[in-house]
Formats: C-alpha cells, structure tokens, sequence
C-alpha cells in the first residue's frame, strides 16, 4: 500500500471530511475543518510548511500539518528563540491505525517539508490522557518535555 500525500486544498477537503476520526475527541486533535482555517491563515501570511491529507489509492487516510511555529508563551524555554515547525491535527483514519501507516504519513510529511524548507526541530502537543499518541511520537523520536499548555503536554523532535 503506497501512501500519497498531498496538499489539503478546498477542492479535496470533502475528501479529508471522510477520514474516520469519530473516536478521537477535538479536545486532543484538531478536525479538518481546524486545519483548513489554520491552512488559509497560513497561507495568507506567507508561513512556510504544509498541510497533507494522505490517500492510499484514492482513499483519504490521515491529514497531518506541519507548518512554520509561531511563538506562544507556553512554548517551553529550549524552543524560545529559535525556528522550528508545529505538527498539528494528525490524526489517521481509525481503519488504517497499527498497521505502521501513521508512522510512514509522519515521516513522508517531515521529509518532505525538510526538502522543500529546510531542516527545523519540531514541536506538538499531546494531550494527557491520550497515551497511545505519546508512546507513537516516542518510536518516531520524540520526547516528552513535562511542559504543558492546558492538557497538552509538549513533545520535541530535535534535528541532528
């Protein structure tokens, strides 16, 4: 199964609305409809990065963003001062999920937002009761930082 990724627009977002999300609540991932707003704001002041809905075929699998952070006053302190990219609403359909297809959309994102825009640490926020994304993001070289913004709770990739 080849996994394809390309740039969540508004001719595909109806496709991105088919991914099946319904067990993970909004609380701990953003909807699609978060990341097309998120998307166009983006856009509209020229940051870099990209927002990915994936396919397998012609199914819609997963949607990930990775995009140039903004600074918030709850990034922790290492972050400050330096660029890095914001992972926000990943999330892969509930039919697609352990079979390594997360792992392989994370990593074809990041490779190809490296390529195109250079390499920079990356930053996401987990929230506290969603285990199972931690330990993911933890096998892809994460780590936990014991910052939190709410009940998200940073985690940092930094590039070697």
């Amino acid at each position: 199964m080849e996994i394809l990724l390309e740039q969540l627009t508004h001719e595909n977002y109806r496709d991105a609305l088919k991914i099946d999300r319904a067990d993970i609540p909004e609380a701990w991932v953003d909807t699609a409809s978060s990341l097309m707003e998120v998307s166009d704001y983006g856009k509209e002041h020229h940051l870099i990065g990209h927002t990915f809905l994936a396919r397998i075929g012609e199914k819609p699998v997963g949607l990930i963003m990775i995009g140039e952070a903004l600074p918030w006053d709850t990034d922790p302190d290492e972050m400050k001062g330096s660029p890095f990219y914001r992972i926000m609403g990943f999330a892969v359909d509930r039919a697609y999920r352990s079979k390594g297809i997360g792992g392989e959309i994370l990593e074809k994102a990041v490779s190809q937002v490296y390529a195109e825009f250079g390499k920079r640490p990356l930053a996401l926020g987990v929230h506290r009761d969603n285990l199972r994304a931690g330990r993911f993001y933890e096998r892809h070289g994460f780590r936990r930082t014991g910052v939190y913004e709410g009940n998200d709770e940073y985690y940092l990739r930094i590039v070697d």
